[in-house]
């Protein structure tokens, strides 16, 4: 296997586990990482394997993953005015693009906040080296913005979550021992 393969295979393992992709969205992303030199059909080839021993090891999985107690805890950092944002863009720049559309859309009212992970900390958590959250005061006070990140961390730790803050605004929240463990939803057996 060539660099440009081992890539676009490696892409392919994180999609499939991330758990936010069906096998149809996965195809036609590998479309979007092709190179020269890639065998285009192996590399389409691997993906409904892929899903199938995802499907496989899920079975296995506790009845409460970290991902589902995530999903808890950021429902309820919504609930308190906090706009939490799962698989927001692929960069710190993208999350903040997508928390500006989050509040175009919803307004400002009775939000103070935000926070969100991007694809790069998912690769990280698939790979074992934690999940680390973005977040943010959305008039970007410093004051105001470790305000929310405090918030973040008791909601997170109240869903049972180790979390690592050095109380620097310009440091994301990190939860080490996360275990990435995302169901997929409806996706037919291939």
């Amino acid at each position: 296997m060539n660099e440009s393969e081992k890539y676009a295979h490696d892409a392919i393992i994180t999609w499939v586990w991330s758990g936010f992709c069906d096998p149809d969205e996965v195809q036609e992303m590998v479309g979007d990482i092709l190179e020269d030199g890639v065998d285009e059909a192996k590399l389409r080839a691997f993906v409904a394997p892929e899903f199938a021993r995802k499907r496989s090891a899920e079975k296995g999985w506790p009845a409460e993953t970290d991902c589902d107690r995530l999903d808890a805890a950021f429902a309820d950092l919504s609930d308190d005015g906090i706009v939490a944002l799962h698989n927001a863009g692929v960069t710190i720049a993208d999350g903040i693009n997508d928390v500006a559309e989050v509040l175009d859309s919803l307004g400002r009212d009775g939000i103070h906040g935000y926070c969100f992970y991007h694809a790069q900390d998912i690769e990280r958590a698939i790979a074992g080296g934690g999940l680390s959250i973005a977040f943010g005061d959305v008039n970007e006070d410093p004051r105001n913005s470790a305000e929310v990140a405090r918030a973040i961390q008791r909601v997170l730790e109240r869903h049972g979550f180790g979390v690592q803050w050095d109380g620097d605004v310009g440091t994301r929240l990190s939860i080490p021992q996360f275990d990435w463990k995302r169901r997929l939803i409806d996706i037919p057996d291939e």
